[in-house]
């Protein structure tokens, strides 16, 4: 029988437990070190601030608000605003992607090279910078009127913003957000879809066509799902930092999470407790992104019998 020392596996299970012990030791040693030195400097650690008065207006607000209302719910608001960000900038960044990318195979050689700038100036240039032009140099030099600035006569676009049918309007604030979001995030996803499709062999492509299949049906119905196997762990990088990129709003002045967060900071001077809660915020938010596309993961998977 083999000693027990000898056993790989015993030796992968105390490696584990050895750096979850360090890992644990270090967070432990830190978090005595952060209150002792609040101590001294007469600090109390506490989330009763939360239960106070906010005293701020946000300018978008998802829930009903007002100033009067606790820290906790402008935080709360502030939330909804993020999500509301992400959850709309990564629909449309998955569908500028999907069609820029396949728009990189074309066969017409102005639309692959359009896609081509586009995503090279997408990529290469800083999302703040992007930002602060679709900010700066779209939407505040726009008119007030609508009826010189609408697509299709649907959509209206003015410097407060973007209208749609029905009466819903989006703040320029979240309207650059949204745009510079899903506009930057769509460049890295469009060559994540070109990447996919390419890796699938060209022989499927041509067992395809000669059943039959047109391009078109050959792509959705061929191509496509295989080459999620590929598509889908780099586009969750993608989603996550779309997820991490929406905090760029205070630049902006969209009062999402991080901007309530600093104004709550600013005022109550509880700098561990707000950027502890901000913390918490994006992790959940990047942790229930990553469970949601690892369960894609796995569907797409190839299953062995």
């Amino acid at each position: 029988m083999t000693p027990i020392w000898y056993n790989r596996k015993f030796w992968g299970i105390v490696i584990q437990l050895g750096a979850v012990f360090i890992a644990v030791a270090i967070a432990l040693q830190l978090w005595i070190n952060l209150t002792d030195n609040l101590q001294r400097l007469g600090i109390q650690l506490g989330f009763d601030f939360l239960n106070s008065q906010a005293s701020f207006d946000i300018s978008e607000t998802p829930v009903a608000y007002q100033a009067s209302d606790p820290y906790r719910r402008a935080l709360l608001v502030g939330l909804l605003n993020s999500l509301r960000v992400i959850i709309f900038g990564i629909i449309f960044a998955t569908v500028v992607g999907i069609t820029v990318g396949i728009a990189r195979l074309s066969d017409n050689w102005l639309v692959r090279k359009l896609a081509l700038i586009y995503v090279e100036i997408l990529r290469n240039t800083p999302l703040l910078l992007q930002l602060f032009f679709w900010y700066f140099a779209i939407f505040l030099s726009l008119p007030k009127s609508a009826n010189t600035n609408s697509f299709l006569g649907l959509i209206q676009v003015t410097n407060r913003g973007i209208i749609l049918p029905f009466g819903v309007q989006f703040s320029p604030e979240l309207s650059t957000l949204a745009l510079g979001l899903t506009l930057y995030t769509g460049a890295f996803i469009a060559e994540i879809i070109r990447a996919g499709i390419l890796s699938v062999p060209k022989g499927q492509w041509e067992a395809a066509k000669a059943l039959g299949f047109k391009s078109g049906l050959v792509l959705r119905l061929v191509i496509f799902p295989q080459a999620l196997r590929l598509i889908v762990p780099p586009l969750t990088s993608q989603y996550l930092n779309l997820a991490k990129n929406s905090s760029l709003a205070i630049a902006i002045g969209y009062p999402d999470i991080y901007f309530v967060a600093s104004t709550t900071f600013n005022q109550t001077g509880r700098a561990v407790e707000v950027m502890l809660l901000i913390m918490i915020t994006y992790l959940t938010i990047s942790l229930v992104i990553s469970f949601m596309m690892n369960l894609l993961n796995q569907t797409v998977q190839l299953k062995e019998r």
